[in-house]
This record gives C-alpha cells, sequence and structure tokens, in this order.
C-alpha cells in the first residue's frame, strides 16, 4: 500500500471513530435532543410549583374580620356546648339542666353550620372551649355550680356571642360567613333572653 493510500485509510478510520457510535446511537432510538430553555422539559416543575402556590390555604384570603370571627364565634359555641354538658351532671336544678338541654341541641347546629362555613376557606381545626371558664365550672355543685353558670355562660356567654355575630352580621367581607352569622343572631338573642328570665327566676342579677 503506497503511502498516499495508508494516509487515506488512516483518515477514513479516524472518521469512522468519532461519528460510529453516534450514528449508532441514534439509530437505536436512543438520542435525547438537549433540552431547550422554555421547553416542557423544564416548565414541568415551575407548573407543580405554580400548583402548589394556588392550593395554598384560603384562609388567606379572608379579611381580618371574618377571619376573626370564625375564631370568636367557634371558641364561643364550643364553651357553650361544653358547659352545657356540664350541667347534666353537676347541677340538679330542673329549670337549668333544661335550659342547658336547649343550648346543647341549638348550639350543636349553630357549630356545625358555621364549621361547613368555615371549612369551605380551608379551615378545618377544630374550636376549643375556654378553658377559664370551662375550668371555673368543673369544681363546683348544686347552687353555686347553677349561679356560675347562669352568670358566666347563659348570661355573659351570650351577651358576648351577640356583639361576636352582630359585628360579622354588618362588617364581616365573606358573602357566606356574614350569612351564617346573620342567621344565628336572633336564635342567640332569643337564647339571651331566656338566659335573663331564668336570671330573675333565681334571684340573679343580669
Amino acid at each position: 500500500m503506497t503511502r498516499l493510500a495508508r494516509s487515506g485509510f488512516v483518515i477514513w478510520l479516524s472518521l469512522c471513530a468519532l461519528y460510529g457510535p453516534l450514528a449508532a446511537y441514534a439509530q437505536n432510538g436512543n438520542a435525547v435532543a438537549p433540552a431547550r430553555l422554555g421547553s416542557d422539559s423544564q416548565a414541568a416543575p415551575a407548573a407543580s410549583g405554580a400548583s402548589a402556590g394556588s392550593a395554598g390555604s384560603a384562609q388567606d384570603k379572608l379579611s381580618t374580620v371574618d377571619q376573626q370571627f370564625v375564631q370568636d364565634a367557634g371558641t364561643a359555641g364550643a364553651t357553650e356546648i361544653a358547659a352545657s354538658k356540664l350541667v347534666l351532671s353537676n347541677s340538679s336544678d330542673t329549670q337549668v339542666k333544661a335550659f342547658a338541654q336547649r343550648m346543647l341541641a341549638d348550639h350543636t347546629r349553630l357549630a356545625r353550620n358555621l364549621d361547613v362555613a368555615a371549612k369551605r376557606h380551608g379551615i378545618t381545626v377544630a374550636p376549643s372551649a375556654d378553658a377559664s371558664v370551662t375550668g371555673s365550672l368543673e369544681t363546683l355543685h348544686g347552687d353555686a355550680f347553677d349561679k356560675a353558670y347562669i352568670q358566666q355562660v347563659a348570661l355573659a356567654g351570650h351577651q358576648k356571642a351577640i356583639t361576636v355575630f352582630s359585628t360579622e352580621s354588618m362588617k364581616g367581607n365573606d358573602a357566606l360567613l356574614k350569612n351564617t352569622a346573620a342567621r344565628a343572631l336572633p336564635i342567640i338573642k332569643h337564647h339571651y333572653a331566656m338566659a335573663q328570665q331564668m336570671a330573675k327566676a333565681k334571684g340573679i342579677a343580669s
């Protein structure tokens, strides 16, 4: 083989070594085009992040007034329910027990309605009763218990609830919460009137 022929053969071998593997890789269907800026391969994580952001807590969209209402109304209802349950075991007065049973039934329904409205906004934490109120009642029995329950829960509790629900019904921004408060307000006012009558019958200043 002449020197020129050998040179040509060496060049041909070099080209085969350089392009041969790439050609075979492409023919096997394993070649992957490099990702371009803005391509789907890079857009997927960004879309996922955007989805996570849009799934954020709807509570953040509530106004301060609405958030305060959910918190205060939830606590008021939970306190009424917990205290009324205590009446059934710590009181022997039939009138007080009848009042407590009515409160237990009505406030359970009101709490359920509020819970439905709150969950529409991603608020799933169950409200807790006011421990300062329930704690002071747990150690009492008889007349002492009845007097404390009437003063702290039947009277003061409903006075506070009237303020909470009135504020939301007038100043609330969320239509669902505002409507929930407006529908509950007449019931709570009626509870307060009942409490005043009971307090008068027991000789307790309202």
